[in-house]
């Protein structure tokens, strides 16, 4: 009887270690991006906790540290999140969330401080996109390369035209004036983001029309933020476009093939990853950097421009030797891989300020700046069609006119999943913008 009675008991016992089992392993299959959760939350833990004591290291590894456990984990939500996954939910999250984080004071000083020399005193961001550019150029097909810049610009110029029609007609109808609409919704989208775009504006407009230039940067980062927004947000729909019809995207490809040639995007998609020639590969991508930025004390072209068409000649000549090629195009493919929604979460927290939009913000002010850029994409679109390119790809680089610069682009690009078109992005962002700061500052002094 004493044995029928125990016998449950020790049934209960032999049942539960394999419960608890079970349990603890579907909490190892659980994963943040690649990472188990438990390690996950160990290693944030971490980094949270020495950023409340203040022995977060302010440096790289510490700055590295903060971007790489947001990003990771606001990237992963934006892949599963119903809606958002459509829309660029990883570019979205990583870049806004950590904005409201600095603007609601829940990131600690220690933490911003880590990100702040990691992302302006050792410039990652420019490291970012010296190996997006370099790495994307020499690995892209010749053939594909010289067609895409030789028409990048139709579908840009149009973009341009169709986006200044549209923002003036909306804006107008809200009841902004012409020369509100003009100067400080629709220039500011344009102009190439903050750093090449809205501060040399705001110099010119304030020894044009008088008052301080951090004025008029108050008046103006608020269009550019919103338009950077609804382009990232178009880009995403753009990429479901291309999802359900495939005819409509080359998948980062930009240019159609002529006459049933092949025109791969990449060339050594194929070829086995050798990190020795991944370093050659940062090497080479550094060098393009700094050559850009000294001839661009002697040219007066910006240097990010002159290191792509540098990149562009060398691939056009077939100066670099292929296996050098391949270390730029792996080391292209880590980067994008790895570290682009780390950086947007840097981007996010230094270079989207709140406080500003907040300020500013209306349903009618909202709704301007998106036609800006809804202009642009939708004739990028139809225009990139009838010029024998891919209409999905050519309405993403045209939407990024409406990108924060370099900032704006990785966060277009990334929404959209073309990394690829970096180039041609820049390309887009960066001449177009410095044309739009000219233009507009001529036709200020005019009208004023």
């Amino acid at each position: 009887m004493q044995k029928a009675i125990q016998s449950p008991a020790a049934e209960r016992n032999t049942t539960s270690l394999p419960a608890n089992e079970g349990f603890l392993q579907k909490l190892r299959q659980l994963k943040v991006g690649v990472i188990p959760l438990p390690l996950y939350l160990i290693i944030a833990l971490i980094i949270y906790g020495a950023a409340v004591s203040g022995n977060l290291p302010n440096d790289m590894i510490g700055g590295f540290a903060v971007i790489m456990v947001l990003g990771i984990l606001l990237s992963d939500l934006g892949f599963k999140l119903p809606i958002l996954k459509n829309i660029g939910g990883p570019a979205i999250l990583a870049l806004m969330v950590p904005s409201f984080m600095v603007f609601w004071n829940i990131i600690s000083p220690d933490a911003i401080a880590s990100v702040k020399t990691l992302m302006k005193t050792s410039n990652f961001l420019y490291l970012y996109i010296s190996c997006l550019v370099a790495g994307s150029i020499l690995g892209m097909n010749r053939k594909t390369l010289i067609r895409g810049v030789m028409k990048i610009f139709i579908p840009m110029v149009v973009g341009t035209v169709a986006a200044i029609a549209a923002g003036i007609a909306v804006g107008t109808m809200f009841g902004y004036s012409l020369h509100h609409t003009i100067f400080y919704i629709i220039v500011p989208i344009i102009c190439g983001g903050i750093g090449e775009g809205i501060l040399p504006l705001s110099i010119a407009y304030s020894q044009i029309i008088g008052g301080e230039s951090g004025a008029v940067v108050a008046q103006m980062i608020p269009a550019a933020i919103i338009g950077n927004i609804v382009a990232i947000i178009g880009a995403g729909l753009l990429k479901k476009l291309g999802e359900k019809k495939p005819s409509y995207t080359g998948n980062g490809m930009l240019v159609k093939a002529k006459d049933g040639e092949q025109l791969g995007g990449g060339s050594y998609e194929d070829k086995p990853v050798v990190f020795s020639l991944m370093g050659a590969g940062l090497l080479v991508a550094c060098g393009l950097f700094i050559f850009g930025s000294l001839a661009s004390e002697i040219v007066g072209i910006p240097g990010p421009i002159l290191m792509i068409f540098t990149a562009a000649l060398i691939k056009c000549f077939k100066a670099m030797p292929e296996k050098i090629e391949q270390g730029a195009f792996q080391m292209y493919k880590f980067v994008s891989t790895s570290l682009t929604w780390p950086l947007m979460v840097g981007l996010g927290m230094l270079y989207v300020p709140l406080n500003d939009v907040a300020a500013i913000i209306s349903i009618p002010y909202i709704l301007t700046c998106a036609s800006v850029i809804i202009a642009m994409i939708i004739s990028g679109f139809y225009v990139g069609k009838l010029i024998q390119m891919y209409p999905v790809e050519a309405a993403i680089v045209t939407g990024c006119r409406g990108g924060l610069g370099g900032t704006g682009d990785v966060a277009i690009l990334s929404a959209a999943g073309r990394m690829e078109l970096m180039p041609f992005a820049q390309i887009s962002t960066r001449i177009g913008g410095a044309v739009t700061v000219i233009l507009a500052t001529l036709l200020l002094s005019v009208w004023h």
